[in-house]
């Protein structure tokens, strides 16, 4: 091939590729692309176009600070502007100043916006998108029906945004549109790798009194009761609550008809090491930090090692939020907890008083039966024998001896 053959080749691929990405790239338009290269304000990415796509860093980052992806990695993003140049991709809409063209091509793309519920109103919340005012119905709030929506003010979310009518003057969005999405993607990775024998953490969703339902990853496994612990369970209450992180084996898979999932049969019992049953409250009250504050629960470190205070142990009313409590390096008396499936070590705030409550009571027998005279009680009545000993049974007015 001569150099004004191989010259005109190169062109024309060239030439044919910037083509093929103007046709093909369009914004709102999702797609997936792998990273090449990270500075100090772009990520760019290869998104099989001739000139590489630009990423804003700050939608990386992570709470260290530190960028979330590395280069090689396959990232899932939003094309917010095509055409000449580089096209700009997002990874989520509405950070900095939220327009409604912005909302509108989220709506269209599926792009998740970044918000924060801001007030409870009739049925629902607010959330303010970066000074734009959007509603989430309490339907819409969490993949489970939520009793206390005050429990969501002032938390920071990701959304999908559902519809934007009247030139963005009625915005309604959903989190739980992305929570299905994302347990979806889970549960299908995850069945793609499930096996019998495996061992996973979950968090229980609902108790039956057969059984507890537990989430493993997107899949809902059963963990009958007879499979909760070695020692006998009469009710999966008595032992677990609804939220509480699980350690469990699978030890069946059962297919079914008509494209449903699996049914999947767990097991904590199996986990046991030296047997254990329902959880009881130890004599002892010891100080604990507080690690990290999950929906579910507290986990803290203690000098005995580190758990979780299920939410039922946490002493709180009825949907209130832990985070507001609980801080995080923050110390809170507990109490261990004996028995604790699957070998993991739980603790109870609730049971600091019951304990506390016991230890006072021993303390005021003990100090009762601390008399003078032979050991009887100091300022009680004495035994029935006492009793019966000073009444005159013969009815001549004298002890009967």
């Amino acid at each position: 091939m001569s150099q004004d053959e191989s010259f005109s080749a190169l062109f024309e691929a060239e030439t044919s590729g910037q083509g093929r990405q103007r046709t093909q790239l369009r914004a709102g338009q999702r797609i997936q692309g792998t990273v090449v290269a990270i500075t100090g304000d772009t990520v760019f990415v290869d998104v099989g176009g001739r000139i590489e796509a630009h990423l804003a860093r700050n939608e990386v980052l992570g709470e260290d600070g530190e960028p979330t992806v590395s280069i090689g990695d396959t990232i899932k993003a939003t094309v917010a502007k095509a055409g000449r140049g580089a096209p700009i991709l997002r990874v989520a809409l509405g950070r900095g100043q939220a327009d409604t063209a912005e909302l509108e091509l989220a709506a269209e793309s599926g792009t998740p916006v970044e918000g924060t519920f801001s007030k409870a109103v009739k049925a629902g919340l607010e959330v303010d998108i970066s000074g734009k005012r959007a509603f989430c119905p309490a339907s819409q709030v969490d993949l489970q029906f939520v009793k206390d929506l005050e429990t969501f003010v002032g938390q920071t979310h990701f959304f999908k945004v559902l519809e934007v009518r009247d030139n963005g003057r009625s915005i309604v969005v959903s989190r739980r549109a992305l929570l299905e999405a994302e347990r979806a993607e889970k549960a299908t990775e995850l069945m793609g790798r499930l096996e019998v024998g495996a061992e996973l953490e979950g968090i229980v969703q609902s108790l039956q009194p057969y059984g507890a339902f537990v989430d493993i990853g997107g899949v809902q496994g059963l963990l009958h009761v007879s499979q909760i612990s070695s020692a006998r369970v009469s009710s999966p209450s008595d032992v677990l609550s609804v939220g509480e992180a699980v350690k469990v084996q699978v030890q069946s898979i059962e297919s079914q008809a008509d494209g449903k999932p699996p049914k999947i049969g767990l097991s904590m019992r199996a986990l046991e090491q030296g047997g254990g049953g329902a959880a009881a409250p130890e004599t002892e009250v010891v100080t604990a930090t507080v690690e990290k504050v999950e929906n579910y629960g507290v986990l803290v470190s203690t000098p005995g090692g580190s758990g979780l205070i299920p939410t039922s142990e946490l002493d709180l009313p009825p949907g209130a939020d832990p985070r507001r409590r609980y801080k995080v390096g923050s110390e809170v008396d507990v109490v261990p907890m004996r028995g604790n499936a699957g070998g993991k070590l739980r603790f109870s705030v609730r049971a600091v008083a019951q304990v506390e409550e016991r230890k006072a009571f021993a303390n005021f027998r003990q100090s009762q039966g601390k008399g003078k005279g032979g050991g009887k009680k100091s300022g009680s009545l004495g035994s029935l024998g006492d009793l019966l000993a000073g009444i005159d049974l013969g009815g001549g007015g004298k002890k009967k001896r």
